[in-house]
């Protein structure tokens, strides 16, 4: 086996660039527009993840929930519990054809945003859970190389899938990029064998997948969304849950006769199911005891609603959803325990056969979700209660789908390629919610999560308690009433112990909270957890700004705690006595933009400067053109990059970024 790549992006360059991260950039142009506007989603053309639209915030509910109540707790473990769930819960599912653009060009060019993105994770959870896979895994294919050098390209098929998937071609230089950011941050993998061709088996990930990444792999999911293979014409009409378990069993046995794949027996996952055929269906044909050696997780994959009309025919085409329409179904504790209840029998079973349930794929909507929907705040609290109730339902792990640019639902999205060189990456709403999912359950692998039904099970103020080791922990409190009067924002006391309970009073004298919040349930920007953000489209490199804010509140003299949460907002209570994990992460392991690339210059100048200088001498200090492959600068004064760095340092108006 040859031996890793290393990540010599910092080694490779001269010492003075060492140190040198360049962000913030102010974007441009109509694709890059920072300011949130409401608008028809029809008047924006650019690509979606970038998207400005900003949908009118549903009105306070009628009637509206009350906003100040009691919440009884007990500090000793309650019926009820979920089984221990662990901080990486909530991870990320990579389209296999974005990869490239996500998390680096090959094993040596690696995102240094995506490290710090899955950095911020690992600090609060202690490890991060990320698949590589999708529509675009059935058409994988390991080839030995690439022409150029390529770590993997797409091809064009002649076919009639209406996802219009290509085929896709790769190097084993895909594994060795995946180690390489193990290497660097605590990632686990999951990866995807096809199964578009049971005649014609391609085990390639499979083989290159154990001899590279070892322990750092955690499974194969064998077929992405079987129960649509009739409808995508990938089987035969009539295609059903016997014929996938068969297809399934030809490609463990086959596993199993392939030397160069050392390890089988708990490293399949399956059957990942759209939606199409129910679990029971699939676990009526003795799925799960056919291949129990060979199953590592069971596993499901599924999108509450769906925008493929509008994706394929337009967002105008007959039967097309109307984003604002749909907005309110999002906003209410319903619509994630609606999901959560198509499993319960599921993840009760799997628990008797000791396997993980695995949402393996899951966002707000198939094919890209909804303008305005997808990328708002709202999703952000939709996304972590939805987690929370997916947790509570005895899921062991949630991933969060990641697309290309044509979609509104990514967590992170990297600029277009013809805007990389100076522009930053965009964060949606979501991510904040996997941060605040990797905080309430901490990096203990104990922690035990229950639906409080609070405030007599309001769908607008939901709730949840935490038990860490058999303690009572942490709460987390959300209000989906988006209210900008302030009216809306409730107080919840709780007492712990005592009471009706029968326990002694365990309420602490201080506790301490973070908040998630943002101005409207409708905004894309100005989202914060514990005061810090990632700023607005095309402004992050992954790394939090901001000073965290962690807020200790003074319970009383009763014994009881009185903790506000804003509307719309979420809080994360830590309960002090049992708690210490409410602490700043201002220490978390980030990577700076170090690699710098082509030979474009892009010169930023502060205006305040630029409007009080003498100009220098004017038009005649440069002789040049903004154009590539037009004038060059004069010889005399042409910037080195060495010059550059100087010039920047000793002045501190000037960002230089070379781009890609």
């Amino acid at each position: 086996m040859r031996p890793i790549h290393v990540f010599c992006a910092l080694q490779c360059l001269p010492a003075v660039w060492s140190s040198i991260t360049v962000y913030n950039q102010q974007p441009f142009g109509d694709m890059t527009k920072t300011q949130s506007a409401s608008a028809a989603a029809a008047s924006y053309t650019g690509a979606a993840a970038f998207d400005p639209v900003v949908l009118v915030a549903p009105p306070v509910p009628n009637p509206a929930p009350p906003t100040n109540f009691f919440q009884q707790l007990s500090s000793a473990p309650v019926p009820g519990l979920s089984i221990p769930q662990a901080g990486y819960f909530f991870g990320f599912s990579v389209e296999f054809s974005v990869i490239n653009q996500v998390l680096g060009s090959n094993s040596t060019r690696l995102q240094v945003p995506f490290l710090n993105l899955m950095s911020n994770v690992q600090a609060r959870g202690g490890s991060v859970r990320v698949r590589v896979g999708g529509n675009t895994q059935e058409t994988a294919t390991l080839f030995a190389s690439l022409p150029d050098g390529k770590m993997m390209e797409k091809q064009a098929q002649v076919t009639d899938d209406p996802t219009h998937t290509p085929a896709l071609l790769y190097t084993d230089d895909v594994l060795y990029m995946l180690a390489n950011i193990s290497a660097l941050v605590n990632v686990n993998w999951y990866l995807g064998i096809p199964l578009n061709d049971t005649s014609h088996l391609r085990l390639g990930i499979a083989e290159v997948g154990e001899a590279i990444l070892g322990d750092r792999l955690i499974g194969f999911q064998v077929g992405n969304e079987p129960d649509q293979y009739a409808l995508h014409d990938h089987r035969p009409p009539g295609y059903g849950p016997a014929n996938f378990s068969s297809d399934f069993g030809i490609v463990d046995a086959a596993l199993r006769a392939d030397p160069s794949v050392p390890v089988v027996n708990g490293k399949l996952i399956g059957p990942s199911l759209s939606g199409v055929w129910q679990p029971q269906e699939v676990w009526d044909v003795d799925f799960i005891p056919d291949h129990l050696q060979s199953l590592a997780e069971l596993s499901m994959s599924f999108y509450p609603d769906n925008n493929c009309i509008a994706e394929f025919s337009g967002p105008n085409a007959t039967g097309a959803i109307n984003s604002q329409t749909v907005f309110s179904n999002y906003l209410n504790h319903t619509s994630g325990q609606h999901i959560a209840a198509n499993y319960l029998t599921s993840t009760a079973l799997a628990q008797t056969y000791n396997l993980g349930f695995l949402m393996i794929e899951t966002n707000s909507a198939s094919c890209g979700g909804f303008a305005g929907v997808s990328d708002s705040f709202g999703s952000a609290l939709w996304a972590l209660d939805y987690g929370l109730q997916l947790a509570y339902s005895n899921f062991t792990t949630a991933l969060l789908h990641v697309g290309g640019q044509g979609v509104y639902y990514n967590p992170f999205t990297p600029p277009p390629t013809n805007m990389s060189s100076f522009e930053g990456w965009t964060i949606g709403a979501v991510y904040y919610s996997v941060l605040a999912v990797a905080e309430a359950f901490g990096t203990s692998n104990k922690s035990q999560i229950i639906d409080l039904q609070m405030n007599t099970n309001n769908i607008y103020t939901p709730g949840y308690a935490i038990y860490d080791g058999g303690v009572l922990a942490r709460l987390a409190l959300f209000n989906y009433v988006s209210d900008p009067t302030g009216a809306s924002a409730y107080t919840v006391s709780f007492a712990i112990g005592g009471g009706t309970t029968g326990e002694a009073n365990g309420t602490p004298a201080q506790v301490k909270v973070k908040y998630l919040v943002a101005p409207s349930i409708s905004d894309h920007e100005n989202i914060t957890w514990a005061g810090q953000t990632l700023g607005s489209p095309f402004q992050s490199d992954g790394r939090l700004t901001g000073t965290e804010q962690v807020e200790t509140v003074t319970c009383n003299s009763d014994n009881t705690c009185d903790i506000q949460v804003p509307a719309p907002g979420f809080a994360l209570v830590f309960l002090a006595d049992v708690s210490a994990d409410a602490e700043s992460y201002t220490d978390v392991k980030t990577f700076p933009t170090t690699i710098l690339t082509n030979t474009q210059d892009t010169i930023s100048i502060n205006p305040s400067v630029l409007a009080t200088s003498n100009g220098n001498a004017g038009a005649n200090f440069i002789e040049g053109s903004t154009s590539q492959g037009k004038k060059p600068l004069s010889g005399a004064v042409r910037f080195l990059p060495h010059f550059t760095v100087v010039l920047c340092i000793a002045l501190g108006v000037v960002s230089v970024l070379w781009g890609q």
